[in-house]
């Protein structure tokens, strides 16, 4: 998000790590209620709009917005969106999708609290990988088939393998798409959970796992570049027949055998 619903989002998550770093605030229902509140929010365009109408002051939408949710969800969340919705947005759509992001980031706060941070994205990072490589389970978790039936797959694949926190995360993208797939779903979490440490993901393909040093000394190579803590995630491929490629965000570095042969290849045969 960029302009005046970037800065809204960035003070809203001030205001949501200050509301999770208070011991007695319960984060699991927080998260859940900002969750409910995102579908709620882009369901109803309507409503979004007149919570991000500029024609009216910031009290007056929050006021709106504490009316509505008062006595259906809890009121820590009820008070963090009276908050948001008092800032300003670039537009209405903007809104939902800062609150969802929103409550991505409260089920990340209570995984970082119980030491289960890295585990959450090493589990969201797997099953994007299995989405990818299983066009049919990708196909079963659709909004074709009943919400009912998708989380029940997603419960015999990861009940008892993921964190709950990573469980509770693939269970809302399953369950309420938006109109993306479930791959880029899960995709964009893994995101959020990297910006949540603000650091990068890069994606390493390689034919044999990297050692602890070269993990290491790729790490930092990767950290200088980007000006960011970077964390590896690294599958295997052995048709890259040696080398590696690293993928961060839309940068592609193909440092693999298999790639300087084509070229070869393609320059001999010219």
């Amino acid at each position: 998000m960029r302009g005046a619903s970037g800065e809204s989002l960035a003070a809203a998550r001030e205001a949501l790590a200050a509301l999770t770093s208070v011991p007695t605030t319960d984060v699991t229902a927080l998260s859940d209620d900002l969750a409910a509140i995102a579908g709620l929010f882009g369901r109803e365009i309507s409503l979004r709009r007149l919570l991000t109408d500029p024609a009216r002051s910031g009290d007056q939408r929050a006021a709106l917005a504490t009316e509505l949710l008062t006595g259906k969800v809890g009121g820590g969340a009820v008070d963090l969106v009276a908050g948001v919705v008092r800032s300003r947005w670039s537009q209405p759509r903007d809104l939902a999708e800062a609150i969802d992001e929103l409550a991505v980031e409260a089920e990340l706060a209570l995984a970082e609290r119980a030491g289960s941070l890295d585990a959450v994205e090493d589990d969201l990072f797997r099953f994007g990988r299995i989405l990818a490589s299983e066009p049919e389970l990708a196909n079963g978790l659709s909004e074709r088939t009943p919400s009912v039936q998708r989380t029940g797959l997603v419960d015999s694949l990861l009940a008892g393998k993921a964190s709950p926190s990573a469980l509770r995360l693939i269970h809302r993208v399953v369950a309420n798409q938006r109109g993306e797939s479930v791959l880029t779903g899960v995709e964009r979490l893994g995101a959020i959970a990297a910006a949540h440490r603000e650091r990068i993901t890069a994606l390493v393909t390689a034919v044999v796992p990297l050692t602890e040093a070269q993990r290491e000394r790729l790490t930092a190579i990767l950290a200088r570049s980007y000006g960011k803590q970077v964390r590896l995630n690294v599958e295997l491929d052995p048709s890259l027949i040696g080398g590696m490629t690293i993928r961060i965000g839309d940068d592609i570095i193909d440092g693999s055998l298999a790639t300087r042969l084509a070229e070869a290849s393609r320059g001999f045969a010219a």
